[in-house]
């Protein structure tokens, strides 16, 4: 046989679950069989991580490296919510640390081109660095002054496509004489990044010449300075230019706090805040697979008086426990108000259709939590302000009250009850539509058993060629003078409309049944009513004739 092709018996792969060892490609350090596939999976103890490093790489180069590659994962294998990169060529991977006790290694060749393959080693390492973070001795936690403890350990290369960091000791106070970096990015197909503070809290000082955090769009101090920040304010939302972000924190020998934590997300993806009126939104990567250990939040903020009503169009995230029944791993959460301190709406989880979600003020919050394994395609949402108007009816009148604040963008002929010749009034600072029954499109309606008017109101937010008209349907039951207005959900309103004739149209055919029985037993009824009577009347004359003969 060739002697490139893969023997039968040779052995590449396995479990490595020692505390630290060395693994390479099979015929290390000659060149390895073509069509092979290994998977290493290192374990070791609980609450420790894995640092992973490579003294040798020289795999087929492709630039999407489809041929020959090495993958690595944080955690079981063939999780993609879980792959750290993708790795071919001459240039070895960066150092990794997982986030837990498990990673794992894959390495795979095809029919064509060998090369000498790698060589690795692996140790077990402190929790302490976490998310997707890959650690270089050159960006440990410095102390000049003083040794250093394991415990203090900050910086690194992160690689993830969101994560999280602390200052050393977060939320204690943070050491003296300390310098971290935390070089962002480098992810393949990744995008400029977002950087939010959570929580800050440094020793303050004009111009920041104590201690200070540094922001770098790129990745090392050469590149543009974003900011330099100190005190107790939350730094700005950051966004770069590049895939790369530089951050680096310094103490001086006095004088400290409790320090900061900051997440990162490829912008756009993970962390939006949205005003308009509608909008739409997905989770990362949706529809491929999510990336594991996110926290990602969309923020909601219309205008007083609106609310948010959100259409779930497809989710589907790693399913519920099979202990608790309970959304404990992968889940979305939505809170009324704004912050995550708010009612909670819901909290959903798996592959579910669900019914729209109307919040109670202007603000809703989205947050979406996956945990460090099993990963699944997302969520795709749209959402829509449901306008603030007030709606009132007579036995004969409809009347419509819209703040003009609320539209204060729109004519008022953008505004219409059925036809647009019915369209609002300007009175005071308000919209207002005061119109009979038997005008605007009105109709009448049964449902369950109840006659009521119907009307539907159109408000136009259209611009230029881009339509964009919303539906309201408002309801009126004359015998109670009590009214209603229900947003039309979906692409489609008559579909809706037409649903609801059907109904309609249904329960009136059951009452013309109704009807045609009741008519047809009263019928039935006179004709037995009249036999017993002619019958009576034969019997009488018959028994007068016996008498007279």
């Amino acid at each position: 046989s060739h002697p490139l092709l893969c023997p039968p018996g040779i052995k590449c792969g396995g479990v490595l679950s020692a505390p630290s060892g060395n693994f390479s490609s099979p015929n290390f350090p000659g060149l390895y069989p073509y069509e092979t596939e290994c998977t290493w999976l290192i374990v070791v103890a609980e609450g420790s991580s894995v640092l992973l490093s490579f003294s040798h790489f020289e795999l087929e180069y492709h630039d999407t490296c489809a041929y020959d590659y090495l993958q690595v994962y944080n955690g079981a294998a063939r999780d993609r919510g879980n792959l750290l990169g993708t790795f071919c060529g001459h240039s070895p991977p960066p150092p990794f640390s997982s986030a837990w006790h498990v990673m794992a290694v894959v390495f795979r060749s095809d029919r064509h081109v060998a090369k000498r393959g790698f060589a690795a080693a692996y140790k077990k390492g402190s929790r302490e660095v976490w998310w997707s973070l890959s650690i270089h001795p050159s960006v440990l936690f410095h102390c000049p002054h003083h040794p250093c403890l394991l415990a203090d350990a900050c910086g690194g290369q992160l690689t993830g496509l969101s994560g999280e960091i602390t200052s050393p000791r977060y939320p204690e106070s943070y050491p003296n004489d300390a310098e971290c970096r935390w070089s962002i990015g480098g992810a393949s197909g990744g995008g400029p990044l977002t950087l939010v503070f959570a929580d800050f809290q440094m020793e303050g000082g004009q111009g920041c010449g104590f201690d200070y955090v540094a922001l770098f769009d790129g990745p090392t101090v050469t590149a543009p300075r974003l900011g330099r920040y100190c005190g107790s304010a939350h730094p700005p939302r950051t966004i770069s230019s590049t895939p790369h972000l530089l951050i680096i924190f310094k103490s001086d020998f006095n004088i400290g706090g409790r320090g900061f934590k900051a997440h990162f997300y490829s912008a756009g993806e993970c962390q939006e805040v949205f005003t308009t009126i509608k909008g739409n939104f997905s989770s990362p990567q949706y529809p491929n697979f999510y990336p594991n250990n996110l926290k990602c939040q969309w923020s909601i903020q219309l205008p007083p008086g609106y609310r948010v009503k959100v259409f779930f169009l497809d989710m589907e995230l790693e399913g519920r426990s099979s202990l608790t029944g309970g959304c404990d791993y992968d889940h979305l959460s939505a809170f009324d108000g704004g912050t995550e301190n708010g009612s909670l709406l819901g909290r959903w989880c798996g592959r579910e259709s669900l019914a729209p979600v109307t919040s109670h003020s202007n603000r809703l919050l989205l947050v979406l939590h996956t945990d460090r394994n099993t990963a699944k395609r997302g969520f795709s949402i749209s959402y829509v302000g449901v306008v603030p108007m007030n709606v009132s009816c007579t036995r004969t009148d409809f009347h419509i009250q819209i703040p003009l604040q609320s539209l204060a963008q729109l004519e008022r002929n953008r505004i219409y009850l059925g036809t647009p010749s019915c369209a609002a009034q300007v009175v005071g600072r308000n919209f207002k539509i005061h119109t009979r029954f038997d005008t605007c499109g009105t109709e009448s309606q049964r449902r369950n058993n109840t006659s009521v008017i119907v009307s539907t109101l159109y408000i136009d937010f259209s611009v230029g060629d881009q339509e964009d008209i919303h539906q309201y349907e408002v309801q009126c039951e004359p015998k109670r003078k009590e009214a209603s207005v229900t947003l039309i959900a979906g692409p489609d309103p008559s579909r809706l409309s037409q649903a609801e004739n059907l109904v309609d149209a249904q329960q009136w055919e059951r009452e013309a049944i109704d009807a045609r029985e009741i008519k047809s037993q009263d019928t039935s009824d006179i004709v037995f009513i009249s036999i017993c009577i002619l019958a009576g009347l034969l019997m009488v004359i018959a028994v007068v004739g016996l008498v007279l003969l």
